[in-house]
């Protein structure tokens, strides 16, 4: 029998795209309309939060309207008791931000990436998209990018805080962290080289035709930024930047 992992050791993940209030009503409907999810009523004492509801099985993308800064991604981890797993992260060298009564602590990495710790159970993964043309795709990874002089110290946090296992990929930038089966995003921590000064989070989607999706996600709104062999950096209609990456989708969940 393994043993059994860390406190802070999340039962699922999901992403929070925060969206400056100019762009949250054109980000969550390009979003929905991505996705193929439901917008979900909004609430939140401030009516600042809405979820992205999936055809079926257990959300995992949801939007927050952000009233100062401008927009961009972070994640929260899904756990049975956020104070005693913050008490743990503290130890690894996260800060935290704020301790709220609503059921949710916020804090960030060492390298300055804000995080929560939430309790909203969770289970069950969602299935890709089927589009019109017969393609499908889905948000399937969570990037966690980390300037180069931040690196060492961010990838041994998420390691210990998850208690996932970590490797390396084909690409010497990328590491992987090993999720267990059933989570709705895999997480890849990314070396950046180039000037940025914190770490962040953007979205990867995964498809079996990247031709057909990227027609898709221009109508509408989103641009194509830079083209690799394996995946095309895009932006939405706000800005926000995001990736469309050429590997088939994952079926393989519970029905």
């Amino acid at each position: 029998m393994s043993a059994p992992g860390p406190v802070s050791s999340p039962l699922w993940i999901s992403a929070f795209l925060d969206l400056a209030a100019d762009e949250v009503e054109r980000g969550s409907a390009f979003w929905a309309q991505v996705t193929g999810s439901t917008l979900s009523a909004v609430r939140g004492e401030r009516h600042e939060f809405h979820t992205l509801v999936p055809p079926d099985g257990d959300d995992h993308l949801r939007v927050q309207r952000r009233d100062e800064g401008p927009s961009r991604v972070h994640l929260d981890l899904h756990v049975p008791d956020q104070a005693t797993a913050a008490e743990h992260a503290v130890t690894l060298g996260a800060e935290v931000v704020r301790a709220a009564d609503e059921g949710y602590v916020v804090l960030r990495s060492p390298g300055g990436l804000e995080f929560c710790f939430v309790g909203h159970p969770a289970e069950t993964r969602s299935r890709p998209a089927v589009w019109p043309t017969g393609h499908r795709s889905q948000v399937d990874q969570l990037s966690i990018d980390v300037p180069a002089r931040l690196l060492e110290p961010e990838l041994g946090f998420w390691r210990d805080l998850t208690g996932w296992p970590l490797r390396r990929t084909a690409y010497e930038e990328f590491h992987l962290l090993e999720v267990p089966a059933g989570q709705p995003l895999q997480v890849l921590l990314q070396r950046l080289d180039d000037d940025a000064t914190e770490v962040s989070v953007h979205l990867d989607l995964t498809t079996d035709d990247v031709g057909a999706e990227l027609e898709r996600h221009v109508a509408l709104g989103a641009r194509v930024l830079t083209r690799h062999d394996h995946w095309t950096v895009m932006t939405d209609p706000g800005g926000l930047r995001y990736c469309i990456a050429g590997d088939p989708p994952d079926d393989d969940v519970p029905a």
